[in-house]
């Protein structure tokens, strides 16, 4: 066995990555834990905008992969991309230490002090995230592709080892409450520890990178983009990428149009706009490359409309940093074992339970594949979507006789975030796995950066969906206080002066119920009932599809 291959029969490089990786995502999860938490508390945002902003941080977390694919794959190679973006999100989560620590005298400056440090985090997770992902792939010889589920499980549990870390660590220095009262300076110190791990995770890569991370042959993987080296392709399969003027042109045509599209016909912010009219435009640009084969045209349609379910998925996963984080922090008795836990901390759950049952899934996927009755990429997927869209009926169903005045049990979000995460076992690892498996060799950087649009739409959805959650009970409480009657106001049975909207507006307080699509919302139980519906669609839709995709892939299974 050689010095690259681990005993496990996964090479060494994986456990690198995996490494790396879980620096990576402590420094992102960990910062995500509080984000939102300090828009609303230090900066005196509202919670709807928080959201928004949130919902549309993360979407661009997801669009930027896009470019920092083309990069790798045309310049500067992997290692050199992975290397450049851990240094940028590391300088990023400082400058949000620093705006952490001077709001509190000019919040002007920690307004453009986080706007600068998002920024930063966005291009750093875009040259970081696609290539990392493509490298797992790559360690693999052909004939071992089969244990690319395997690995990419293996994988994902040191994301999620990073996250439980840094969703740990983060809010227990960051999140921080004396008898009740929330320190708004504490902030800091969270995303001074999640600078600090980025730091780790870069120089672990640094200094491990080329003992370990490899070829199956001992080369190196990941270097400078070679225009000689052919030996990774199949035989007979372009190493080139042909895109007639004309698709060029009809690429940057269909961009503009969809932004305006979203922006002024469908009402998404800019932000928002330029996610979906990326994913879309760069999904058509690449299916029009005249060197596809059927095949290859074939397996690359099964990415996309793959990826178009995962947008409901994330859509839904993701209100763990905004919704449910403002609902665990207003209307939850965080009691858990004589712990009052800090509501950041709730979505500590997600990752440790990935931990917990990343390896049991990975052992169920080879038991199964042994007996030859392991299920297709999407039929695990859709299982994935059928099990979110009943955690949020568990959720809605405790909180529909909740009231103003009565709080969730923390029992009801640890269920919700159990069956999340075996959800999500079923579903993201299994679409990295599938992206790496379909993907032609000169589009695996990039069709990674497709793949991870998904995610960005579903994550700018995330937002748009966040920001209609109704008033929860600590709104109608302060309102109260004030001398106003909250239900009423919201139930248009009497008239605000002047002075008493701009005293709700005052303390973050909405005079109206949001509405999504239409509908009204009046209570946390239907704010729920819309990813049930959601994802309870798009997971029948799915399973439905398999069998049609499952001659699409042409054999990969």
């Amino acid at each position: 066995m050689s010095e690259s291959v681990a005993k496990s029969g996964h090479p060494k490089g994986l456990w690198v990555l995996f490494g790396t990786e879980m620096w990576e995502r402590f420094n992102f999860y960990g910062m995500r834990a509080i984000l939102t938490l300090f828009l609303v508390n230090s900066l005196m945002m509202k919670e709807e905008d928080a959201s928004l902003i949130y919902g549309g941080f993360l979407g661009l977390c997801y669009l930027t992969p896009m470019l920092g694919g083309f990069i790798s794959d045309r310049f500067f190679g992997n290692r050199n991309c992975i290397l450049l973006g851990g240094l940028m999100m590391a300088i990023g989560q400082f400058l949000l230490f620093i705006s952490a620590s001077v709001f509190g005298n000019n919040i002007s400056l920690a307004t453009i002090l986080m706007w600068s440090a998002l920024g930063i985090i966005v291009f750093g997770n875009g040259f970081f995230k696609p290539n990392i992902s493509s490298m797992v792939g790559s360690l693999y010889p052909k004939q071992e592709k089969s244990k690319l589920d395997t690995a990419f499980t293996i994988f994902y549990m040191g994301i999620n080892l990073g996250a439980f870390l840094g969703q740990l660590i983060c809010p227990i220095v960051g999140d921080v409450k004396v008898d009740g009262i929330r320190d708004i300076h504490a902030f800091k110190w969270g995303f001074l520890a999640a600078s600090v791990a980025m730091l780790i995770g870069t120089v672990v890569f640094y200094v491990l990178k080329d003992k370990y991370v490899v070829t199956p042959e001992g080369k190196e993987l990941g270097g400078l983009p070679s225009k000689n080296d052919t030996s990774d392709y199949e035989e007979g399969e372009s190493q080139k990428a042909v895109f007639s003027k004309n698709a060029l042109i009809g690429a940057v045509v269909a961009f503009i149009g969809l932004g305006l599209m979203f922006h002024y016909v469908v009402g998404q912010n800019f932000i928002y706009s330029l996610i979906y009219a990326s994913g879309l435009s760069l999904a058509g640009l690449i299916i029009s490359d005249t060197s596809l084969t059927k095949v290859e045209r074939d397996r690359i349609l099964v990415i996309y409309i793959v990826a178009f379910f995962v947008i409901f998925f994330w859509a839904a996963f993701e209100q763990a940093g905004s919704s449910l984080t403002f609902i665990a922090d207003n209307q939850t008795d965080r009691n858990f074992f004589g712990y009052n836990m800090p509501p950041s901390m709730v979505q500590i759950f997600n990752g440790l339970f990935v931990v917990a049952f990343a390896v049991p899934f990975s052992m169920l996927w080879d038991y199964l594949r042994s007996k030859d009755r392991e299920p297709i990429s999407p039929v695990k997927q859709a299982v994935g979507l059928g099990l979110i869209a009943l955690s949020y009926f568990i959720i809605a169903y405790n909180v529909k006789d909740l009231g103003n005045d009565g709080f969730l049990a923390i029992k009801w979000l640890i269920l919700l975030y159990l069956i999340q995460t075996c959800a999500e076992l079923c579903l993201s690892p299994i679409g990295l796995s599938l992206v790496g498996k379909l993907s032609p060799k000169r589009f695996s950087s990039l069709l990674y950066g497709v793949f991870f649009l998904s995610n960005a739409s579903g994550y700018a959805l995330a937002g748009t969906l966040g920001s209609i959650l109704p008033a929860t009970g600590d709104k109608f409480n302060k309102a109260k206080e004030l001398g106003i009657d909250l239900q009423a106001v919201l139930d248009k049975t009497v008239t605000l002066t002047a002075e008493q909207v701009a005293l709700l507006e005052q303390n973050q307080i909405s005079t109206s119920n949001p509405v999504f699509a239409g509908f009204e919302i009046h209570n946390l139980f239907e704010f729920f009932m819309v990813f049930v519906i959601l994802c309870g669609l798009a997971a029948a839709i799915l399973l439905a599809l398999t069998p049609k995709l499952k001659k699409m892939m042409h054999g990969v299974r």
